[in-house]
């Protein structure tokens, strides 16, 4: 009850503040340069060439504290050594690309890459095909959409109750090896499996991301104008060909941002593989292993090399994503 009751305070404190932050910005901003007098027109152009800022002010702020202040931060640890304190050049980059860790972590967020926003898409735009076809379609997209609520490390404790395991002549309760016996076959331990464990591990997070994709791609496909689709129904075309030769293409720019959008988030994945395996049995990935550097290795430099790593696979992904935004708009 205290935790409520702190978290309704805090909401209404956050709220409160940011309404006497604009309402008081601007009351000084029209003190200063009155809608009135000989210059009332100038004060009006110059209050108003002012006043989108005081908007922006805060957000730039917090940006500049939590975005671009750590990434200058992270680009300067990563020529120190362990404790931040020593230079040592680019020896940390040295190191990173000779090392066994680095090479597993950056193999399985490829593998990660190629598998995620494909799957993640394709299913994601299924899903909002047929949906829109039935009857039902909005209770089927929200149970789809559901585990989008579900933080990282949720999914995952639920996911393990699915790959669990027991001994022999034990009951098995994880619901894939209580099929495997069902069928006649043995128990595995699915998350310690060399290389098909990441492919366990990637289900969560298509189980999390297909929701977010169907539900861009259904108001995407709703936004097709009907006109073409009713041209390819005259000339005689199939469900199937209309689906692919026509729907699919007018969405592609919708598509690809879904995709690349997904391909982001997977550069980064982190909490999945914390919970269900610590990186361990070849899982590692390098978000996880740039949080083992910083951690457990407690080296600094280290940790911001990988860092910096990540964000160097990230942006060209994220410019490419605004761009086709921007087309979309």
């Amino acid at each position: 009850m205290e935790q409520l009751l702190l978290a309704l305070v805090s909401m209404a404190a956050g709220v409160g503040a940011c309404v006497l932050y604009f309402w008081g910005t601007n009351k000084i901003l029209d003190g200063i340069f009155p809608a009135r007098g000989q210059n009332a027109g100038r004060n009006i152009l110059r209050a108003n060439s002012i006043r989108p800022w005081l908007f922006l002010g805060p957000a730039i702020a917090l940006l500049t504290l939590y975005l671009i202040y750590p990434v200058i931060n992270s680009v300067i640890l990563s020529f120190y050594g362990p404790s931040g304190q020593s230079y040592v050049g680019t020896a940390n980059y040295s190191w990173l690309f000779s090392d066994a860790g680095f090479r597993e972590s950056l193999r399985n967020n490829l593998l990660w890459l190629f598998v995620v926003p494909a799957a993640s898409t394709f299913f994601g735009l299924i899903a909002a095909a047929l949906t829109d076809r039935i009857s039902w379609g909005n209770i089927a997209k929200s149970l789809i959409f559901m585990p989008m609520a579900i933080s990282f490390v949720g999914a995952s404790v639920i996911w393990k109750f699915v790959y669990d395991i027991r001994g022999e002549n034990i009951e098995q309760i994880g619901l894939l090896n209580a099929i495997v016996v069902a069928l006649g076959g043995e128990p595995q331990a699915w998350i310690t499996l060399p290389f098909w464990n990441n492919f366990f591990l990637m289900v969560i997070l298509i189980w999390i991301q297909t929701g977010f994709a169907m539900v861009i791609l259904s108001a995407a496909l709703r936004g097709i104008p009907e006109e073409t689709v009713e041209a390819a129904v005259l000339d005689g075309a199939n469900p199937m060909q209309i689906f692919m030769k026509i729907k699919v293409p007018q969405i592609w720019g919708t598509i690809a941002v879904v995709w690349t959008t997904i391909t982001i988030l997977v550069l980064k994945v982190f909490d999945i593989v914390l919970a269900m395996t610590n990186g361990q049995w070849g899982s590692q990935v390098l978000a996880n292993y740039m949080f083992d550097w910083m951690f457990r290795g407690l080296d600094f430099g280290r940790s911001a090399t990988i860092a910096i790593v990540i964000m160097v696979m990230v942006i060209p992904i994220m410019i490419w994503n605004i761009r086709e935004a921007r087309k979309d708009v």
